[in-house]
């Protein structure tokens, strides 16, 4: 599996290698290319996304790194864009799908999304959305979590672990709440649909006869 290299990621503070990645004190400066990165103008996630985070290119434009399970790549729109993308593919918007998680989990702080109610993908992020470098997991390939040097080590099912700048009870509690909401929808699609059959006009019912 080519992963990006140092030099690429070293202005943000994200050392990367086939067994760890750093992502801590990024400032999000100018992104530098490197030819191991696949460089697209739009992404819709699928079930080999594993993480995403945003990225300025040299002309401050918000970007977007994402990391599938073979390959790392640099998409021309942001975060939140590439999510929008995502939930319009299947006929809906991203303010309506966060509206839906907040609503089915009372309102929690940092709701997870679902980006695909077909395919039942889901995401969440390490902080609150609007931060141009929250970090948007999808908790169905990550392995395992436990704390290095008072941070969240993130293991994933391919074997990548990364290290991430939040504390590890924090993200653990934003993890199964992303599992949380992806069973309740999953749960509301096997509900049988019910209909109420409404009396025809014209056949009212009286009151009946005493014999």
């Amino acid at each position: 599996m080519a992963y990006p290299n140092f030099r690429t990621y070293g202005c943000m503070g994200l050392h990367v290698s086939k067994q760890l990645v750093l992502l801590e004190d990024r400032n999000l400066k100018p992104l530098k290319g490197d030819e191991s990165m696949i460089s697209v103008e739009k992404y819709i996630i699928n079930k080999d996304f594993m993480y995403m985070v945003g990225q300025h290119d040299r002309n401050g434009k918000l970007c977007t790194i994402v990391t599938e399970i073979n390959r790392v790549i640099i998409v021309d729109r942001s975060p939140l864009e590439i999510l929008d993308d995502s939930i319009r593919c299947i006929g809906f918007n991203l303010s309506g799908a966060m509206e839906t998680s907040k609503m089915l989990l009372c309102d929690k702080h940092m709701c997870p999304v679902m980006v695909n109610p077909i395919h039942m993908i889901c995401v969440f992020p390490n902080k609150s959305a609007k931060r141009p470098d929250a970090i948007w997991f999808n908790p169905d390939l990550i392995l395992r979590t436990s704390i290095l040097n008072r941070k969240a080590r993130i293991e994933f099912k391919n074997g990548l672990i990364i290290i991430v700048p939040s504390n590890l009870y924090s993200f653990n509690h934003k993890l199964q709440t992303a599992e949380q909401f992806k069973k309740i929808m999953t749960d509301e699609e096997k509900k049988p649909l019910t209909f109420t059959k409404s009396p025809k006009k014209g056949h009212r019912k009286g009151p009946k006869k005493r014999a």
